[in-house]
């Protein structure tokens, strides 16, 4: 997402908000066209999951769900009213975290309504550790999916491992262990949980494109697999290095699943702050 992008939905959810009783709040029917629902009875879906998950956090809806009612202007000029529900910080936070997390939207609102200092570039920054972060959970399940498909073909476990450590070999011309020394990835540790988001993504692509192959060629036993994916990371390599990007250059990013629980721990301090502005 561009930076102008998110400051442009950042001004639209700030316009968006208002105050009741000094609780900042927002108006469901205003918040589904936020996250881009066209549909009430789609957005509904949404909101009862979120007030499941509230219900799970031991909190009451009617805290952070209250039903309103909206005066909306009809096509003859007259106004009628309509249902709508006061929505807290927190209650749109639960909305956004059971929404579509594909839709840019959604991901931005995920991160917009877990950062309490209302100032756009930490809302930024969030985001791109947001990304990261989903980025290394697709790679873990593309993965597995990969480990599945292959295992159906002749391939181990340990074959697999020898796999996709020549895949990174291709990918970054540094076996894994150069890699894990130049990064100061801890002993145990993969090395794809210090890599930037480019490089994450880089190795979802050409594992991605392995299993695709590997099935549309009827690929069978070790060698012709290992060189199937050995070329799919070349492929990827050489597309980012035309584009001026070394993947073995690129400095590492912090431990992605100390990034993870930040952003886990920032959900649990946003039912906090409500609570206190309730008091």
């Amino acid at each position: 997402m561009k930076a102008e992008q998110i400051k442009e939905l950042f001004a639209q959810f700030e316009a968006a908000s208002s105050e009741l009783e000094e609780i900042e709040c927002w108006s469901a029917r205003e918040l589904q066209a936020l996250l881009g629902y066209t549909k009430w009875e789609n957005f509904q879906k949404v909101i009862e999951k979120a007030k499941d998950s509230c219900r799970n956090a031991g909190e009451q809806t009617s805290d952070h769900f209250p039903d309103v009612g909206k005066m909306v202007t009809i096509g003859s000029g007259a106004e009628k009213e309509i249902d709508d529900i006061l929505l807290t910080r927190y209650a749109c936070y639960l909305i956004a975290q059971n929404g579509d997390s594909r839709k840019e939207e959604i991901s931005f609102a995920q991160n917009y309504f877990a950062v309490q200092t209302r100032r756009a570039e930490l809302v930024e920054q969030r985001l791109l550790e947001f990304e990261r972060v989903k980025a290394r959970e697709k790679l873990s399940q593309t993965e597995k999916q990969l480990s599945g498909v292959l295992y159906e073909r002749g391939v181990d476990e340990k074959g697999f491992g020898i796999i996709r450590s020549k895949g990174d070999q291709a990918l970054f011309r540094m076996t894994t262990q150069q890699l894990k020394r130049k990064m100061q990835v801890p002993d145990g540790r993969p090395v794809a949980d210090f890599l930037p988001t480019i490089s994450i993504k880089a190795k979802d692509l050409a594992a991605e494109m392995t299993g695709l192959n590997v099935q549309n060629k009827n690929l069978k036993g070790h060698n012709p697999i290992e060189k199937e994916h050995v070329d799919n990371s070349k492929a990827v390599r050489e597309m980012l290095t035309k584009r001026g990007i070394v993947p073995e250059n690129l400095p590492p990013a912090e431990d992605v699943k100390k990034v993870q629980r930040k952003l886990e721990s920032d959900g649990k301090k946003i039912l906090k702050d409500t609570k206190k502005k309730k008091k």
